[in-house]
Order: C-alpha cells, then structure tokens, then sequence
C-alpha cells in the first residue's frame, strides 16, 4: 500500500517506466521518498533509484540533495533511510498529529478499558492513513503501524471512512472491489454497498476477518462539526468480543473526540508543558 493516490478515485500514478519528460524535481524528490515503506526502511542507490522509478544519475543528485536539508540520513555503508526533518515537519500536519493531540487522551481511556489495539485514522484520498495506534504489550498481532496506510473497503476505521466519503469515492470504491484479505461478511460490491448503508444508519462499523488472524473491531466516525474527520476504532481477537462493551465505548470516545474538535473550532488544543 505504498504510494499516494493522485485523485479522490483512489488512483495512483504508474510506478514502471521513467519519470516524464520534464517532471518537476519536486515530483522526483517525493518519489524518492515514496519509495520507503516499513518493508524497506534503507536503500541503497540503486535500490532507491528503481523503487522510485528515478534514473540513478538524478536519484544520486537527489539524494544528495535530500541529506543536505535533513529529509533523508545516509548510514556509514552508503544506504539512505528517511531523515527526522520529515518527521519534524509533518509534526505540523493538522490532519495528523495535530488531530492525534485532541484526540489521544480519549484513546488513552479507552485503551485503559479494552487493553486492546485503538486506532485513530484519516481518508488519505483512497487509502485510510494511521494517524495513532495504542497497544497492551500482548494484544493480538496485526500489520497496522503509524503512518501506515489501510484499505478503505476492507478495515473497520476504512469502512467508516469511506461510508462518509464523497459520493464519488464511494462508488468508485464499490466499483472497483475485489474480495481481498479483509472483511469476512464482505465479498462482492453490492456486499460493500450494503455495508457503507449500514455504517451510515447506524454511524459505525463492525467487522471480522478471519486471515491472517482472527479479529474483530468497532469503529465509529470522529466529526469536526458535520464534516467525518477521522475514524476510532478497537481491534481485538474474535474469540469473545464483546460486541455489547466495545461498540457503546468506541462511539462514546469518537463523540467526545468530536466535542473537543467542535469546541476548538477544528484547531488541536495547544500542548502545555512540552
């Protein structure tokens, strides 16, 4: 799932090939860095050079260039890995952390109650992107990491999401389904149709899936005003989820996560002491 989608269709530009004549270094420099993911934290040249599609004279450049300003760490044998000026700059981000800065004391006790996953993410065009993750050190495994992107159609934060979506997103997503490692009550379109309908009226989501482990979660919509902002969910073994105790706690949090937002006018609350 690694990559940006170049519209609200949920489509990404073509990783095969070179860059089009005249791409703009900017274009280029993302590219670069688009190819890391939690698969591939270092790169050699040649690596990050065809992973990003950038001939490896203009990937070197790049680089280079990247290092300067802190966007990329070269280590002492030679590969790159991702610079912490990124993460300083996207400490910025409204729609991240500033969101996980309203949002976290909430996670917090609803981590201390279910003492299971608890995540928090946002609709990054065709993807969900993790914004938080809470997890008790033997909490069941899952794939999920920070900055890690979700499919829409397939996750309970996703299904919330994208039940909330434009209407053309939606479709679009319909559309496009195929039966994935996911959902397990959600095999065709009109089974995804169906389940948007559902989150709508009943303003969550509930989900199984049964590969690669058995879960289960709740995930409910968190609002700034009438807008979807963000989704809350609790992942948890199937085996004895209590339907009955998580879904009223994951929709009580996401309403008062949307509270704090309305109250705040949209804007994190300033964090005292740090």
């Amino acid at each position: 799932m690694n990559g940006t989608p170049d519209s609200e269709s949920g489509t990404r530009p073509r990783r095969g090939g070179r860059p089009a004549e005249g791409q703009p270094v900017v274009d280029r420099a993302f590219a670069l860095l688009g190819a890391f993911d939690s698969d591939h934290r270092a790169l050699s040249l040649a690596d990050l050079a065809r992973r990003s599609d950038v001939p490896r004279s203009s990937a070197l450049r790049l680089a280079r260039s990247l290092v300067h300003v802190g966007a990329l760490e070269r280590l002492d044998d030679g590969r790159f890995v991702v610079g912490l000026r990124l993460l300083e700059t996207a400490s910025l981000a409204p729609r991240g952390h500033g969101l996980r800065a309203v949002a976290m004391p909430y996670m917090e006790d609803l981590f201390h109650v279910t003492r299971q996953h608890v995540l928090l993410a946002v609709r990054d065009r065709g993807e969900a992107l993790l914004v938080e993750r809470l997890s008790a050190l033997d909490a069941s495994p899952v794939r999920y990491r920070v900055g890690g992107r979700l499919p829409l159609a397939s996750t309970g934060v996703g299904l919330v999401l994208l039940a909330f979506a434009p209407a053309a997103v939606r479709e679009h997503a319909v559309t496009a389904y195929t039966p994935e490692h996911g959902d397990d009550d959600i095999r065709t379109p009109a089974d995804l149709r169906r389940a948007l309908a559902e989150v709508r009226r009943g303003d969550h989501a509930v989900g199984r899936q049964s590969h690669p482990w058995r879960l289960s979660t709740v995930a409910a919509p968190v609002r700034d005003g009438d807008e979807v902002v963000a989704a809350l969910s609790v992942v948890a073994p199937s085996s004895g989820f209590p339907d009955a105790g998580y879904g009223p706690a994951v929709r009580a949090t996401a309403r008062a996560v949307s509270r704090r937002l309305s109250q705040d006018g949209g804007r994190p609350a300033p964090l005292e002491g740090l």
